[in-house]
């Protein structure tokens, strides 16, 4: 009897520190994985289109596109991405590395991606003064030669993909935050008409392409925001091409603007549309409960905006997935900003962009 009563206390014993190890403690803020995964069965991009928007994307790159079979398997079912975005495979110092030689092998791969599967494509981007090769940056260019460059850059770009893409970022990052401009090779040369001339060449390029201007806090009031609409409602009284403006929105967790619907207004009250076209929303990490919690709301909170928005087009996350994230690489200690996990699950993020497209 007393063996006994030794080997249950035992057995017991074992079964509880099991069960300790095994499962967080109330109010630990450790991540479950109940908690991690989302609850909803919905489509994201066909949820996106009943709610009236063209569509719910994704940005996808080189080379993990063609090598990771699961992550491309994902990006390619059209209920849940109908757009795609180059996040960096038509940038300038992909697309012509060396002066008049283009090379368009990886962002041809995303395009016949999404042809492949009925998906819109955004160009990203012609003009912005990073990711320049060299010979563009640290040329010495005069005025006129620089001007010629830069033609030659966006109507050689765009005219390869001429009636392949919706819309394109044609002018990327225009603004300091002070709603300056930006000093650039392209300002400091030929001035603020860079961008009256790069938007030109593209309407000549592809007349049927929407042209966007593209940028990061602009999402809610401030001297940012205040010089875009400057900036587009002069471009539109002079007859310069713009259809559209980019809201990039990099956000940090538990600060979207309060004022980000309103703003989405006041750019269109311009006679131009606006869509989401970088969302992220990054949390210092390690990830907690309560972090993917308000990372949920702060999902639904941004796509709640663009959905009763009538001429906000469509959302477009920077990278679905936190596997392929360029957050932690950029920005230390912090991550995890992405509505897909590293294993391709969906997160309590993506609960929050159905609740967003169905508000």
């Amino acid at each position: 009897m007393k063996s006994f009563v030794v080997q249950s206390t035992f057995v017991s014993l074992l079964a509880w520190i099991t069960l300790t190890v095994a499962l967080p403690q109330v109010g630990s803020g450790t991540v479950t994985a109940k908690a991690r995964a989302a609850t909803s069965t919905a489509r994201s991009n066909t949820v996106a289109q009943a709610a009236g928007k063209l569509y719910f994307g994704s940005a996808t790159d080189n080379p993990f596109l063609n090598e990771d079979a699961t992550y491309k398997a994902i990006l390619s079912d059209n209920t849940l991405f109908g757009q795609l975005s180059p996040e960096n495979a038509m940038k300038w110092d992909a697309t012509e590395p060396e002066q008049g030689v283009f090379t368009f092998t990886n962002g041809d791969a995303i395009v016949a991606l999404a042809q492949a599967n009925g998906q819109i494509m955004r160009g990203h981007n012609t003009v912005w003064g990073s990711q320049l090769p060299s010979w563009v940056s640290d040329s010495g260019f005069d005025n006129a030669t620089l001007i010629s460059v830069m033609q030659n850059h966006v109507s050689t770009v765009i005219g390869h993909y001429k009636g392949q893409i919706d819309g394109w970022d044609v002018v990327n990052e225009p603004f300091n935050d002070d709603g300056t401009l930006a000093s650039n090779v392209f300002f400091e040369t030929i001035g603020p008409t860079y961008i009256d001339l790069a938007l030109q060449a593209a309407r000549a390029a592809d007349p049927n392409a929407k042209l966007y201007i593209n940028d990061f806090n602009i999402e809610g009031e401030g001297a940012k925001a205040t010089a875009m609409v400057n900036l587009v409602s002069d471009l539109k009284s002079r007859g310069i091409p713009i259809d559209g403006i980019g809201l990039e929105s990099h956000f940090i967790l538990g600060e979207i603007p309060t004022t980000l619907q309103a703003q989405m207004e006041a750019f269109t009250a311009l006679g131009v549309e606006v869509a989401v076209t970088e969302l992220d929303i990054r949390m210092t990490l390690p990830e907690t409960d309560a972090l993917l919690a308000q990372q949920q709301t702060d999902y639904q909170t941004v796509v709640s905006a663009c959905t009763a928005v009538a001429d906000c087009v469509g959302v477009t996350v920077w990278e679905y997935t936190d596997k392929y994230s360029w957050v932690p690489s950029t920005f230390a200690g912090q991550g995890d900003a992405d509505p897909w996990d590293e294993n391709l699950e969906m997160k309590p993020a993506y609960d929050g962009i159905i609740a967003g497209f169905s508000s």
